[in-house]
């Protein structure tokens, strides 16, 4: 895969996916024979991704069973977010999937592995669609978004969507029943328009 490192402090490296905007954060801790310490989110480093917007809401997750399969989750404008998402604890295998109508990616997904070891986190801009498998037991994910959660905004892809065709590593042993009832494509999905 062609990545293009962009340095944007000595606290974090992005580097750009194959989908426009899409973007791996790698933090870099600073440690001793203590520990580390880890910078997760720096306003004035993610300018130039955030542009005018602002972290408005912070959810944390718990994911008990290895395997659980969670997503594909958007919303649709005006309350469509831009989302970081990283692992605390454990190892997830991470799913962007563009859903940007007019994108010349629109449909295509890119996956990612999170973990509390790989200090690799995701940006996921307005326009995509996202969702994770847990590859380890009691995993932990941290999200900051740009904007609130709105039940009526909401979207969702089905993650067995034969159309879609992601490659889930591990056999599904846990999905909620609205992910499982979250409908195929057909010719009426359009995406989303920002």
């Amino acid at each position: 895969m062609n990545q293009t490192y962009i340095s944007m402090s000595k606290r974090f490296d992005i580097i750009d996916t194959l989908l426009q905007g899409l973007k791996i954060i790698k933090c870099k801790p600073l440690g001793d024979n203590r520990g580390y310490f880890e910078r997760l989110f720096c306003q004035t480093n993610f300018t130039e991704l955030l542009g005018n917007k602002s972290i408005v809401q912070v959810n944390h997750t718990l994911t008990e069973k290895i395997g659980t399969l969670r997503g594909m989750h958007f919303q649709h404008p005006p309350y469509a977010e831009t989302k970081f998402v990283l692992c605390l604890k454990g190892a997830v295998y991470d799913v962007a999937i563009d859903v940007r109508t007019h994108s010349p990616t629109f449909l295509e997904w890119h996956a990612e592995i999170l973990s509390a070891t790989n200090h690799k986190m995701l940006f996921i801009p307005e326009g995509f669609a996202h969702g994770f498998q847990t590859m380890t037991e009691n995993c932990e994910m941290l999200y900051f978004h740009t904007a609130s959660y709105n039940s009526n905004a909401e979207g969702a892809l089905n993650a067995m969507d034969q159309q879609l065709a992601i490659e889930w590593p591990l056999p599904i042993t846990e999905q909620s029943l609205r992910d499982k009832q979250h409908p195929m494509m057909n010719h009426d999905f359009k995406g989303v328009e920002l």
